[in-house]
């Protein structure tokens, strides 16, 4: 078939890679210039199977009531006249209410670790290089309270198949040297020694390269103006600009982000994704870092950050802000990422030349992604990944090209 895929992020990227391998045609459709240069550009870097869980849980409420009125808290709700942002926040309190997050872990959990064997598969299939390190993660604490709670649920996550190690302090510093320089002392952490990291940008490129090298095309710099149809399908893409460049296919997939719900929309196709704004920083490595520097990928539970090292730089992301569409760097939020980097590994105190990003990650109330079939015969969603894109993009996507395919996905994931 003639598959049309809107979006060349990670997903619409790994989904075209998949449908290719199927050997349908297909055309990728992005408003940049190259793959990658949006949500996916400089993300958190961790492939986390291993932590594959809903922001949405009953323990989330009281924290969000301390960090109100914080331009630093982890999580930053900015109240707009949206009636979208609204309806999102509310669905997501309800999310947390005691019974649901099992239900999501579960779908989650199906997904990433499906996910993680085929981003296995491809890599020993096709030699992708991305800064890739299989070293685990080490989720760690600082506060005992915080601990206890990791600690506890490990057990129900084993049971879900994640290989979690529950370490005391000295062990985390035995997997991880550099956080021995810590001026915040550890308590304890939890270890995944299955998950990975990896530049999804670095990815993103290379898999787009191949996928051209079998056949896919991708026509950059073309806006979407909207999604035509009729009766039971969609009929054809409208792209903007002079002469209205029309292009039609057999089957189309919507793999556009946080821009998901806005093309949708007048199709009277609704999904609950609303951009939930991230940040980043990246630094060069001081000259001669030895082990004052990590090698295995971190989250800072307390401050609700990853630590990535790859190649040369060292990357953090976290945070979350929910405040539309804007994509404006607050050098407040990214300036709490540098403190608390320079918190852990004093080495980077006299570290300049650091990048700010911000990215808006697309957010469903439970943090479980929508993959599959809408009301339109022939139209497809991919979309909805939040903060796990990385992690969930080659399962998504595999899972993805069998729905199209009319094959069952081999996924545990509750497809549409």
């Amino acid at each position: 078939m003639r598959v049309v895929v809107l979006g060349a992020g990670v997903i619409g990227v790994t989904t075209a890679w998949y449908l290719t391998e199927a050997g349908h045609q297909v055309t990728v459709i992005d408003r940049q210039p190259e793959p990658a240069l949006e949500t996916s550009f400089a993300n958190g870097g961790q492939i986390s199977a291993g932590h594959a869980e809903p922001w949405a849980r009953p323990g989330v409420l009281p924290k969000m009531i301390r960090w109100l009125g914080r331009e630093d808290a982890p999580l930053l709700f900015r109240p707009r006249l949206s009636l979208a942002q609204w309806e999102w926040g509310l669905r997501f309190l309800r999310e947390c209410l005691p019974g649901r997050l099992e239900r999501n872990t579960r779908d989650l959990v199906g997904l990433a670790l499906y996910s993680r064997e085929c981003l296995l598969e491809l890599r020993e299939q096709t030699g992708i290089e991305y800064d890739q390190l299989s070293r685990g993660i080490l989720h760690f604490c600082t506060d005992e309270r915080d601990f206890e709670a990791l600690a506890r649920h490990a057990a129900a996550m084993r049971a879900l198949g994640i290989e979690r190690e529950v370490k005391g302090a000295a062990e985390c510093l035995a997997l991880e040297p550099a956080l021995r320089h810590s001026r915040v002392p550890l308590v304890g952490g939890i270890y995944t020694p299955q998950d990975e990291s990896g530049d999804a940008h670095a990815f993103t490129l290379a898999l787009a390269n191949m996928a051209r090298e079998r056949g896919a095309s991708f026509l950059h710099q073309r806006a979407v103006e909207a999604i035509d149809a009729a009766a039971d399908s969609v009929t054809g893409i409208r792209l903007k600009g002079v002469g209205g460049e029309r292009i039609d296919a057999d089957a189309y997939v919507v793999s556009l982000g946080s821009y998901s719900p806005l093309l949708l929309a007048p199709l009277g196709v609704r999904i609950p994704v609303y951009p939930l704004k991230g940040y980043s920083v990246t630094l060069p490595l001081p000259d001669a870092a030895g082990d004052a520097m990590p090698s295995v990928s971190l989250t800072d539970e307390a401050h609700k950050i990853v630590i990535t090292r790859l190649g040369t730089r060292l990357r953090s992301a976290g945070t979350a802000e929910l405040t539309g569409y804007d994509t404006g760097v607050n050098p407040v939020r990214c300036d709490a990422i540098v403190a608390r980097l320079r918190q852990l590994f004093p080495s980077l105190a006299t570290v300049q030349d650091i990048t700010y990003w911000a990215g808006l990650r697309p957010a469903t109330p439970n943090n479980v992604p929508i993959i599959g079939r809408t009301r339109l015969r022939n139209l497809f969603l991919n979309t909805g990944h939040g903060t796990l894109g990385w992690t969930l993009a080659c399962g998504s996507a595999r899972a993805l090209a069998d729905l199209v395919s009319g094959r069952r996905p081999q996924a545990k994931f509750g497809f549409l």
